[in-house]
C-alpha cells in the first residue's frame, strides 16, 4: 500500500488549466496534489465574464489563437472540444446560455464552474492545497522535489499551470517562466493581451471628455479586423472590438476604425442629402453615430454645413474618413487590466500531444503560461481545458 504522501503528479497552480489537468489525471488513478499559493482556487474563473464565466466558445478553432508556433494548439483542441466541456457542465446541472458569437456563460455564477472542477478533483482523489507557497523546485533522480510552506513534496511528474502576468491583483506572477528557464526552456517575450488601449497628447485631448460613449465599430490593424462594440474611456478606448485587436496591435501602428460597420457610408450620406438637404452635417451624423461623437467629429474632422452644400466628392471624403478613421494609441493599460498574457514558454520545446518538455522529461506546461493565447470570448478557457486534458491524460 502506498504511503499517504506517495504522489504521481504535482500540479503548480489551482486555476482552470491546473484543476482540469489534476481532475483528468486523478480520475485515471494517478495520485495528484495541486499546489495553489492563493487562499482559494480559481480566482480568475470567479471574476471572469462579469462573475458568470464565459467558460467556452462553441466555434473554437486553431485560428482563434495567437502563437509563434501556430499549429501547436491543433492536437489538444481537436481531442478535447467545447462539447466535451459542455457535457460536464450539463452533468453537474449548471444552467448556461449563449450570449453572442458562440460564447457560453453560466446563468447564475462562475462559482458553479469552480465548484464543479473541485468536485471532479475530489472524485479523482486529488489533494488540493491552498495557501501553499513554493520556496524551491529541484530535479531528482526520481522526478521533482518541491520545498513549500506546507512541507516537501516529491513526484515523478510536475505540471506547471501557474498562468501568466495578467491581473497581478489576482496573484499573477512570472513564477512559471522562471521555472521554465531553470529547466532549460526558452521563454518568448511577453506582453499584455486583450487589454484596453491608451492615448496621450492631442489624441487623448480630442476623445477624453467623450468617456462613456459606446458604438459598434470594426477595428483593423494590419490584416486583422474585429467587429464589435467600442467604449471610449477616460484614458483611451476599450470594449470587445478593442480588446480583441489589442492582441495584434503593436505600439506605433495606426489603428483604423470603421465607425459605420456593415454600411455603405457614402450611399447613406447621399440618401440623407437628398432627403434633408437643409440639415446640418452634425445633425445627420448624429443619426448615424452617438451625438457627442458626431459633434466632436464636426469640430475636428469635418466642417458642418447644410447637406446640400456637399458635392459627391466631399461626401466621399467624409464617408472614407468615417469608415477608415485613424486612431493613434500610445500604449495599453498593461497587465493590471489585461485578460491574458501574450508570449510565454516556447511551445517548440513541448510535445503538442502531451504538453511535456522535450528537454526535461516529466515536466509539463498547461494553460496561459505557454505561448498560446486565445481571442476574447471563451477561447482561453477552452485552451485551459484542452491543454490540461492533454497533460492529464499523459502524466
Amino acid at each position: 500500500m502506498a504511503e499517504p504522501d506517495a504522489l504521481d503528479v504535482l500540479v503548480i497552480g489551482g486555476g482552470a488549466a491546473g484543476l482540469f489537468c489534476a481532475l483528468t489525471a486523478g480520475q485515471r488513478g494517478r495520485r495528484v496534489r495541486v499546489i495553489e499559493h492563493a487562499n482559494r482556487c480559481g480566482k480568475k474563473i470567479l471574476m471572469s465574464g462579469g462573475g458568470r464565466c464565459n467558460f467556452t466558445n462553441t466555434g473554437t478553432r486553431p485560428e482563434n489563437f495567437l502563437s509563434d508556433n501556430p499549429h501547436f494548439c491543433r492536437s489538444a483542441l481537436a481531442r478535447y472540444r467545447p462539447e466535451h466541456f459542455i457535457a460536464m457542465v450539463e452533468r453537474h446541472g449548471i444552467a448556461y446560455h449563449e450570449k453572442e458569437l458562440g460564447q457560453l456563460f453560466c446563468d447564475e455564477s462562475s462559482k458553479q464552474i469552480v465548484q464543479m472542477l473541485l468536485d471532479e478533483c475530489a472524485a479523482g482523489g486529488v489533494d488540493v492545497r491552498t495557501q501553499c507557497s513554493i520556496d524551491a523546485v529541484e530535479k531528482t533522480d526520481h522526478g521533482f522535489r518541491l520545498r513549500t510552506t506546507q512541507g516537501v513534496f516529491c513526484a515523478p511528474a510536475l505540471v506547471v499551470a501557474s498562468g501568466g502576468l495578467s491581473i497581478p491583483s489576482m496573484g499573477a506572477s512570472g513564477f512559471g517562466y522562471a521555472l521554465a528557464r531553470q529547466f532549460g526552456l526558452r521563454v518568448l517575450p511577453t506582453r499584455a493581451g486583450l487589454v484596453p488601449l491608451t492615448m496621450t497628447g492631442s489624441h487623448a485631448d480630442r476623445w477624453q471628455d467623450l468617456a462613456g460613449v459606446a458604438l459598434p465599430v470594426t477595428a483593423t490593424t494590419g490584416k486583422q479586423s474585429f467587429s464589435n462594440a467600442m467604449l471610449i474611456t477616460h484614458r483611451g478606448i476599450s470594449g470587445p472590438a478593442i480588446l480583441q485587436i489589442s492582441s495584434y496591435w503593436q505600439p506605433g501602428e495606426t489603428l483604423l476604425l470603421d465607425l459605420l460597420p456593415g454600411e455603405d457610408a457614402f450611399a447613406r450620406l447621399q440618401a440623407l442629402r437628398e432627403a434633408r438637404p437643409a440639415a446640418e452635417l452634425r445633425s445627420v451624423l448624429a443619426e448615424l453615430l452617438p451625438k457627442r461623437l458626431a459633434q466632436r467629429l464636426c469640430e475636428h474632422d469635418f466642417e458642418s454645413r447644410p447637406m446640400r452644400q456637399f458635392h459627391a466628392k466631399a461626401l466621399q471624403q467624409i464617408a472614407d474618413t468615417l469608415q477608415h478613421y485613424p486612431l493613434i494609441a500610445s500604449g495599453t493599460e498593461g497587465y493590471r487590466t489585461a485578460e491574458v498574457t501574450l508570449g510565454g514558454v516556447d511551445t517548440r520545446q513541448l510535445s503538442s500531444s502531451s504538453m511535456e518538455s522535450q528537454c526535461c522529461p516529466g515536466l509539463y506546461f498547461v494553460g496561459e503560461v505557454m505561448d498560446v493565447t486565445g481571442w476574447l470570448g471563451g477561447y482561453n478557457f477552452q485552451w485551459a481545458w484542452a491543454s490540461g486534458h492533454a497533460a492529464g491524460q499523459a502524466v
